[in-house]
C-alpha cells in the first residue's frame, strides 16, 4: 500500500476548493495557483460539469486532489462508488459520515492509497438549522459522535468546522486527520458560512488541512492570496 496523504509542509494544509461549473476557469485558477496550493478539490458543482477530466490531468501533472463528492447511498453502491474512484488516483474523496456508508467505504477501499474522510456537519448550518433538519442535541454533539464512528469504521479523517475540532480529537484521538472548511482570511466575507474561522485560529486549533475557496478564487491576485494564507499557516504552527 502506497502511504495516505499527510501534510507534511504548510502550503500541504491549504486545499483549493474549485467551486465552479465552468471547467476552463476551474483550468485557469489553476494555472494562476500552481506552485502556492497543496491540495485541489473538486466538488459537486465541477465534477458535474465536466471536471473529471480536469481530475484525471490534475493526477497526470502530479497535483494533489481531493473529490469532493460527498458520497451517501446504499452500501453496495457506495463500495462500488469507491472502487471506481480509487482508479482516478485522487488522494482523497469525502462520503457522510453515516456508520454503514462508512463502513462500505472503508472495506471497498482496502490497501488503496486513498484518503476516506467523513463529513460530519455541513458548515453551513447553525444550531437552527440543525434543529430544523429534525437532529436532536447539538451540532457539537454530532460531529463528536461521528468522528468517534469514523475512527471506528477505519476512515482516514473527517470534515468539521472549527468549532469542533477540540471535541473531534477529545473523541477520536490524535491521528484522525482533520479538514476544515468555513476558513476565511480576516476581512473576508463570510457567504453562506456560517461556523468560521481564520486561517490561523483553525490551526491553532488543531486542524490538519484547511479548505479555502472563494477568497483565492475571487482573488484579484490568486497566486499572492494563496500565498498570504501558507504564510499565515506556516505563522500559526509557529
Amino acid at each position: 500500500m502506497t502511504a495516505r496523504f499527510r501534510p507534511q509542509t504548510p502550503r500541504d494544509r491549504l486545499v483549493l476548493a474549485v467551486d465552479t461549473a465552468d471547467v476552463a476557469a476551474a483550468r485557469a485558477v489553476v494555472d494562476e495557483t500552481a506552485g502556492t496550493i497543496g491540495v485541489y478539490k473538486i466538488g459537486l458543482e465541477l465534477i458535474y460539469a465536466g471536471g473529471l477530466d480536469l481530475v484525471r490531468d490534475l493526477v497526470a501533472g502530479g497535483e494533489r486532489v481531493f473529490l469532493d463528492a460527498k458520497l451517501l447511498d446504499i452500501d453496495n453502491t457506495v463500495a462500488g462508488a469507491i472502487r471506481s474512484i480509487v482508479t482516478l488516483g485522487v488522494d482523497m474523496v469525502t462520503l457522510h459520515a453515516y456508520p454503514k456508508a462508512m463502513a462500505a467505504a472503508a472495506a471497498a477501499r482496502g490497501a488503496a492509497p486513498l484518503a476516506l474522510l467523513g463529513v460530519t456537519v455541513l458548515t453551513s448550518m447553525d444550531e437552527a438549522d440543525f434543529a430544523d433538519a429534525g437532529y436532536r442535541g447539538t451540532v457539537e454533539e454530532r460531529v463528536r459522535a461521528r468522528a468517534a464512528q469514523a475512527a471506528a469504521a477505519g476512515l482516514d479523517g473527517i470534515v468539521c468546522s472549527p468549532r469542533e475540532i477540540a471535541a473531534v480529537r477529545a473523541a477520536a484521538g490524535p491521528d484522525l486527520l482533520i479538514v476544515t472548511p468555513g476558513v476565511r482570511p480576516a476581512g473576508s466575507a463570510a457567504g453562506d458560512q456560517k461556523r468560521i474561522a481564520t486561517p490561523a485560529e483553525a490551526i491553532r486549533a488543531g486542524a490538519d488541512l484547511l479548505v479555502v475557496g472563494r477568497p483565492i478564487v475571487g482573488a484579484p491576485d490568486r497566486r499572492e492570496a494563496a500565498r498570504r494564507i501558507v504564510d499565515e499557516i506556516a505563522g500559526a504552527l509557529g
